[in-house]
């Protein structure tokens, strides 16, 4: 919309949204207040009356308009008092940090809506791409605006410095002071008054000196700062124009002032940072999904920690718009709907619903490229139904329910699945072609032990469970092991170490006896101990007596504790029953089934926060005795026997015809009996009739018989079953057998469906997944195709954690995901995606060598009331970690300078790997470093020469202005140098061997004033540019 409108049209909306309006601003209560934008600030005001103003927010800071009333400031509002309805409102959400602030305005007409939508987009848009001066200009106007009376004897000196009268400094008087005082810290200039430098400076003792003149700027470009779009001159000149204040002096052969040299230094123009990386590469988007590194969400639905704060839909909306394409859903089991939170914690819950309609909304905002939910299901199959029907009634066409490809021996890539949403599970039964390494284990009463086999030694490795710790022998051949397992000893600790002394046998006479010395012998195992629990056992090396035995581990395994799904214990009718399941101690009580969570903190097992037990045969045994739950008492253990008791049916009969046994297995009765116990066959004739759901038609008499009734399936083509009788009454059994029947059949295939893992309309939508054994409500972590090479499809998914903690890692994954056009999606280097890749081969060849001085600084942020006394930290981040800081540099953070910082030298091992990070600390008072800004870079895209680090906060966010100024220099290791005139040296040398004046110093040039002279030194300077 904003791209078909005219030029007039633009200029009428600037004019009205500068007149401002009176609108309804809903905060705490809704207030009509006049809301404008200041065009000179970039600000958006909202003001009571003409003199007081009750907030601003700057327009750099917005990052999305909203329409309609979408925000949590209209949900106080619900009670029909406000009139505004959704074509009239519209929310501005604006910050700097991962939650966002949000400014709720309510317009007195759809039209007014529209156009401060269409303005407030276009506003935010320009000041995005304002060049520095511009911004320079828009920060000089907010100071000069909020500028409070001037201390007298700091007037005295401005009236000397600026030619100030007033008490308050006007804008033009400002900006002269500004200038002034950002030039102090003139030490940076000392750098192009070197030998070494492209062109030599002079006469800068003052900021409004005319030192660089447009060849002189050329040659920076092209010789300094490796530029090579600088061998065209009129682009040279239309840059040397943005940065030049004054009109009267942009002219077809402008020349720098020092002070606006120096602001093109440490201007986001003159970036160490390469545009081109940032740009996307379509051709780099037609790889298999595999291929790519996915910019990936953990705990999407957070703002703040994992154990008390809040979930919120916002938070998905922020992600995706910062570039997230995979996001994460925990869903849980909710009162009548799925819910979203972190599971076992104290952070608020969203509905399933709202995330996915949030999700669908905002998708595709930043990136078209696929989006995949991440779900982590914890949901009964009836929610996973709501589910399923919920991904497809919100993302319709969206979600990716059919392989792109049916035949495709690979996943499809990113440019194939562009508007798609995908969904991240695994699938729960097993599937052909998964291949196992084949194991030997030893069987014993209580577990199951696993022998490794060393191929290369030839030896076996058994792996034993011994009290709390595992100890680990090594046999030569299987028969060596078994007759270690053949044996009995003693294990006790010493030392720190964990002692073993064999317990042997010998059979005298039928009798068995039991010694460890030869000269004293027991007739038990258990004669033993005790003995050397009263008599120490001595040994060459150490005396010492048995004490305590080592606690039996997992002992309530002996204790016949069923390892049950939670569906089992539906089926048990008794009031009391008890099972062990996955941590969990389940019972059934008033008619329900409860569960209560026993955590292991060391060797303790605990039920609540203070209730602490060695094992849980006696957590099991002190709940038998005492009250649990109410006054309900541990009974007995559910186990699969008394599950099948209870769940099998019972039917109780009545003998129509008495009936003489034939055969042993038979019962003889009479007519009229009553026989209990009865149970269906699997083999009889109900259990066919049970597979089908029938509809039951009564019809007149067949094969002899006044009465029948036709059994059919609803399929109107399949088989039927005519039931016969004499009487309407014994019809009427037969339709109640018949009824019973087919009732229990669909109550049986109810069960059957709710033991599955994933419910069968939550795995229609599923496309690509992974075989994983089954286990209950686990998902796995990779998406891979149903394909048996299930190894070479796996997608990586380079998570960040939380996008609400801004460390270290995610300003690393915030760089990375900075490439390809921040669509989410970047190719991983070549050499990963080969087949014989090994991530932990030595890296042992340097591919670049990476020179880097930090010079200066500018507009570093303000920690809080105090003056920042700032140092720079340099971090190589990659196959190894390099860090260097430089001194710190005492109050003042407006343009520090470090004099004498020295050239550190940084080895890349992998530069599609590594990562360069400038990290801006100050230091308090009590000499403790503290985070002011940040700013990271893969080191594939830095420039050379004297560059600008523009600085971000810890979320990634611009700090606008905020830069430093640093020498970098990235070359190839053992590679030479292109020969490039970069010194005064180099350019002599040329001079003389063809004999014409490349080379002149700018201090001697300035006074150049005349127009053919000017011309005359261009000619001469054209055979050297051209």
């Amino acid at each position: 919309m904003q791209g078909e409108m005219t030029e007039y049209r633009k200029i009428v909306i600037k004019r009205d949204l500068e007149m401002g309006v009176v609108m309804t601003v809903f905060r705490q209560k809704a207030e009509r207040l006049t809301v404008q934008v200041i065009m000179e600030t970039r600000q958006v005001a909202w003001t009571r009356t003409a003199d007081k103003t009750d907030g601003v927010l700057d327009l750099s800071e917005i990052r999305e308009i909203r329409p309609g009333r979408n925000s949590k400031d209209f949900e106080r509002f619900k009670d029909g008092k406000d009139k505004h309805d959704e074509s009239t409102c519209f929310t501005i959400f604006y910050g700097s940090q991962f939650v966002l602030s949000t400014l709720s305005l309510g317009a007195d007409s759809v039209d007014e809506a529209q156009k401060w939508l269409v303005g407030l987009e276009m506003l935010r848009e320009e000041t995005r791409a304002s060049p520095t001066p511009v911004l320079i200009e828009r920060t000089q106007a907010v100071v000069c605006s909020c500028s409070r009376q001037l201390d007298r004897s700091f007037h005295a000196l401005l009236s000397q410095e600026v030619g100030s009268k007033k008490d308050r400094l006007d804008f033009e008087q400002f900006h002269k002071f500004y200038n002034l005082l950002m030039f102090e810290q003139n030490e940076v200039l000392d750098e192009f008054k070197k030998e070494s430098c492209a062109f030599i400076l002079g006469n800068t003792d003052k900021p409004d000196a005319s030192a660089v003149l447009l060849h002189d700027f050329q040659r920076f470009l092209i010789y300094q700062q490796q530029e090579t779009w600088a061998n065209d001159l009129n682009q040279v000149r239309e840059l040397m124009t943005t940065f030049i204040d004054d009109t009267m002096r942009k002219t077809n052969d402008p020349e720098f002032t020092v002070s606006e040299f120096l602001g093109f230094l440490f201007s986001k123009e003159n970036c160490i940072w390469d545009e081109k990386f940032s740009d996307i590469s379509n051709v780099d988007m037609n790889n298999p999904l595999s291929h790519y590194w996915v910019n990936s969400s953990h705990n999407t639905y957070l703002t703040g920690d994992q154990i008390r704060s809040e979930s919120s839909t916002e938070a998905y909306v922020r992600c995706l718009r910062l570039g997230c394409r995979c996001v994460e859903l925990d869903c849980w089991e909710g009162p009548g709907e799925p819910i979203i939170y972190h599971g076992w914690s104290r952070t608020t819950k969203i509905k399933f619903e709202d995330v996915v309609r949030a999700i669908n909304e905002h998708a595709f905002v930043t990136s078209e490229f696929p989006v995949i939910l991440s779900i982590e299901e914890h949901c009964p199959i009836d929610q996973q139904r709501q589910m399923a029907r919920i991904f497809r009634e919100v993302f319709g066409d969206k979600l990716l329910i059919e392989p792109v490809e049916h035949l495709a021996e690979q996943l499809p890539s990113p440019t194939q699945l562009k508007g798609k949403i995908i969904l991240k599970v695994t699938w729960s039964d097993s599937r052909p072609g998964l291949q196992y390494d084949p194991q030997l284990f030893v069987v014993c009463p209580v577990r199951l032990h696993c022998i490794y086999q060393n191929k290369a030694e030839n030896t076996f490795k058994l792996k034993w469970k011994l009290g709390l710790e595992y100890i680990q022998f090594e046999f030569k051949s299987l028969m060596s092991m078994s007759s270690f397992l053949s044996f009995v000893c003693t294990c006790f600790r010493r030392g720190g170490r964990v002692q073993h002394c064999r317990i042997r046998s010998v059979t005298e006479g039928g009798h068995t006896s039991f010694y460890m010395t030869p000269n004293l012998h027991f007739p038990s195992v258990y004669a033993l101990i005790q003995h050397y629990k009263d008599s120490p056992l001595r040994c060459q090396d150490f005396e010492l007596r048995l004490t305590d035995a080592v606690p039996k581990p997992d002992s309530h395994l002996q204790e016949g504790f069923p390892h049950c799904h939670r569906e089992h214990l539906h089926n048990v009718f008794r009031t009391a029953n008890i099972t062990i399941c996955y941590q969990l101690l389940s019972f059934r009580g008033d008619g329900k089934v409860k569960h209560c969570r026993i955590q292991k903190e060391g060797n303790m097992y605990l039920l609540g926060t203070t209730t602490e037990f060695e094992s849980l045969v006696e957590l099991v045994g002190y709940f038998r005795k005492k009250p649990l739950y109410r006054k309900i008492k541990l009974r007995y253990p559910v186990t699969p026997e008394l599950v099948d008791r209870f769940s099998t049916p019972k039917n109780t009969v009545k003998a129509l015809y008495s009936y003489q046994a034939r055969r042993p297995d038979e019962l003889s009765f009479q007519q009229g009996a009553l026989i209990h116990n009865v149970s269906k066959e699997a083999d009889g004739c109900q259990t066919s009739l049970g597979l089908f759901v029938f509809l039951f038609v009564v019809k007149n008499g067949k094969y002899g018989k006044p009465h029948a009734v036709t059994l059919q399936d609803q399929d109107e083509d399949s088989l039927q079953f005519d039931l016969t009788a004499g009487s309407l009454e014994e019809l009427f059994e037969w339709y109640k057998v018949a009824w019973d029947i087919i009732q229990r059949a669909m109550k049986q295939q109810v069960e059957v469906e709710k033991k599955a893992e994933v419910a069968k309309e939550m795995s229609e939508v599923v496309v690509y997944c992974q075989p994983r054994s089954k286990e209950k409500d686990r998902f796995g972590k990779y998406v891979s195709a149903r394909m048996s090479n299930a190894d070479r499809l796996r997608l990586k998914l380079f998570y960040s954690g939380s996008c609400v903690h801004p460390d270290k890692y995610m300003q690393l994954n915030n760089a990375l995901f900075s490439l390809n056009g921040q669509t989410g999606y970047v190719l991983q280097p070549e050499f990963m995606r080969m087949d014989s890749y090994d991530p932990h081969q030595d890296k042992k060849e340097v591919k670049y060598k990476i020179v880097v001085k930090v010079i200066g600084a500018r507009h570093l942020p303000k920690p809080g009331r105090s003056i920042a006394s700032p140092f720079v930290e340099i971090e190589l981040c990659g196959h190894t970690e390099e860090k260097y800081k430089t001194i710190v540099y005492r109050d003042n953070g407006l343009n520090p300078v470090w004099k004498g910082s020295e050239r550190i030298v940084l080895s890349v091992y992998e530069p599609e790997l590594t990562f360069l990070r400038f990290i801006v600390n100050e230091e308090d008072m009590f000499s403790d470093p503290n985070f002011l800004a940040q700013a990271t870079f893969p080191v594939k895209g830095l420039r050379s020469g004297y560059r600008s680090v523009p600085l971000k906060n810890g979320y990634s966010e611009d700090l606008e202005l905020a830069s430093l100024l640093v020498y970098i220099s990235v070359q190839q290791a053992g590679k030479a140098e292109e020969e490039l005139y970069s010194s005064s040296s180099q350019l002599k040398k040329k001079q003389a061997e063809l004999g014409e004046p490349f080379l002149y110093d700018t201090h001697s040039n300035l006074q150049r004033s005349s127009l053919a002279q000017s011309k005359e030194k261009k000619i001469n300077n054209s055979k050297f540019y051209s």
